[in-house]
């Protein structure tokens, strides 16, 4: 739309901004110069804060919840000898006397002497091999014995948090779909709860985006809230095969595969829970981008039967799997 300016040549009105925004969360010009995936298959976001102080934006507390385990236990272990290294270096400062040992034990090492001396006051141990000499040496140990005190605590409160941090272990279909659906076409993904804890009211929302050209030649990345057959079921014992029925109310509607290729098109989906063992609501993230989006496909079954066609479980290997299915002709 365009409205004549005060020199007579016509200019692009202004957007609202609700509707010049309405991205669903994403700044819609930032979204739309990327060339990168906005959510990541593990459901990170493939953003860069910048400008901030380095010291308000620091979280230790936050970052020791969410590393991995190994990554965790390396920073505890690298945390233990830096600090009992530390404190050797301080030993050997008091003086050559300050630490003695009986004989023949650690001679000629110093700072082996110093580094389990270190370790065993750290530790609480106290062999009594190797003893502070003199007013520094025992200061040393005082404010060791201190630290350590502080040390474990704060150690156990970070396991103790991240053992009860609530957390999920959704399994993603590598693919989402087009497939035939009740005479038409379905956007379709498979989900699975990869624990043996049961989730209870779980509920997904799936956005497409995409690039769109606007009226002026220029291009917006849109936003659309997809409807879903299903978007909430009470229990999840089993899949869960989430349905986008493409109607004339979609926003999919007469898009080809290239359609969205060329549009760099993403299905974000978002997932919300309450996990019953702890009582808890989990989240889970993932995308799927337009070239992970299989067309003239169906789900193949995962279900494992009886010899009384029962069912008793699911092989969650196979929920990636597809087979060919011809899609109804529009």
């Amino acid at each position: 739309m365009t409205t004549p300016s005060l020199t007579g040549q016509p200019v692009q009105a202004a957007l609202p901004a609700q509707e010049e925004f309405k991205d669903l969360g994403f700044g819609a010009e930032v979204a739309r110069g990327t060339h990168r995936r906005l959510l990541n298959r593990n459901g990170g976001f493939n953003v860069v804060l910048d400008g901030l102080n380095p010291l308000s934006s620091l979280s230790l507390y936050h970052w020791l919840l969410t590393i991995s385990w190994p990554q965790f236990l390396a920073f505890i272990v690298a945390c233990y000898i830096g600090v009992n290294t530390l404190f050797a270096f301080a030993f050997l400062l008091c003086g050559p006397d300050a630490l003695q040992s009986i004989v023949g034990s650690f001679t000629g090492h110093p700072f082996s002497r110093a580094f389990f001396f270190s370790v065993d006051s750290f530790a609480t141990i106290g062999y009594g091999n190797i003893i502070p000499v003199g007013v520094p040496a025992n200061l040393l140990v005082t404010i060791e014995a201190l630290l350590n005190i502080v040390g474990v605590a704060l150690a156990t409160g970070v396991i103790f948090a991240r053992f009860s941090r609530p957390s999920s272990r959704i399994i993603y279909s590598r693919n989402a779909i087009v497939a035939p659906y009740r005479g038409m076409t379905g956007l379709e993904f498979r989900i699975a709860n990869g624990r043996r804890s049961q989730l209870i009211d779980v509920q997904v929302q799936a956005i497409l985006t995409k690039i769109e050209r606007t009226g002026g030649g220029s291009t917006l990345r849109k936003f659309y809230e997809l409807s879903l057959e299903r978007n909430r079921v009470v229990f999840f014992p089993l899949s869960w095969t989430v349905v986008h029925p493409i109607d004339s109310e979609s926003p999919l509607w007469g898009v080809t595969q290239k359609d969205l290729v060329d549009g760099d098109a993403e299905l974000l989906v978002l997932l919300i829970a309450t996990d019953e063992t702890v009582s808890q609501t989990v989240h889970s993230r993932s995308s799927y981008q337009a070239d992970e989006i299989v067309w003239g496909v169906k789900f193949a079954n995962m279900f494992m039967r009886s010899e009384t066609e029962g069912i008793i479980g699911m092989n969650l290997s196979q929920i990636h799997d597809f087979e060919p299915a011809a899609l109804p002709i529009a």
